[in-house]
């Protein structure tokens, strides 16, 4: 079985709610995929889903082409990395899979707005907290290099007044995002609408 190719092969498929209203590709990992209204989150947008569960910023980079590009969005917002993470890989190795996208995105995409939701804190990956803090420390200077590119922070709205991640944002795996947790990302991108959209 290929690397997430039954995913990436339904995500090809895809159609857009409204054909009129602004195209919105939310694309990453099953932090994306797994937000169901989406689409009723932002009303005043045509929103299209394309998470794929357990993806990575690597895989990411790797489908953007037959994934994204062929849906022509006006914005897109990126949430990946987590998993890469997850997975043991540096903060550095992140960012070069970041680079990777935002180069395909520069020659594909050169009208779209592109926003980069920061890597979250989880309850289940407290034990790599300095890694994704780090790693969202290098990411968003890279970021704000670049003028087509937007960096997000969902990571500090998402601490508690002691610091660790708020347990009610999370389902209980601890990695998740519970409904509360998704009503903070749509706050936090809900005041960046200025920059995202």
């Amino acid at each position: 079985m290929f690397w997430f190719e039954d995913e990436v092969k339904s995500l090809e498929k895809k159609k857009f709610l409204d054909p009129l209203k602004k195209k919105i590709v939310f694309y990453g990992s099953s932090s994306i995929r797994l937000w169901g209204d989406i689409a009723a989150s932002f009303p005043d947008y045509n929103i299209l889903n394309l998470g794929f569960g357990g993806s990575t910023l690597a895989a990411c980079a790797w489908y953007f082409e037959r994934v994204v590009v062929p849906y022509h969005p006006q914005s897109l917002i990126i949430y990946a990395g987590d998993n890469d993470l997850g997975d043991g890989r540096h903060p550095e190795e992140v960012l070069l899979f970041l680079v990777a996208l935002m180069e395909k995105a520069s020659l594909s995409l050169k009208d779209a707005n592109v926003s980069f939701l920061s890597v979250k804190p989880s309850i289940a990956r407290w034990d790599i907290i300095d890694r994704i803090r780090y790693t969202n420390q290098i990411i968003q200077k890279e970021i704000h290099a670049r003028s087509q590119w937007h960096y997000i922070d969902v990571f500090t709205p998402m601490l508690d007044a002691n610091g660790y991640p708020r347990k009610e944002l999370f389902q209980e795996d601890g990695l998740h995002l519970s409904v509360k947790g998704y009503q903070v990302w749509q706050e936090v991108i809900g005041q960046n609408s200025h920059i995202i959209f």
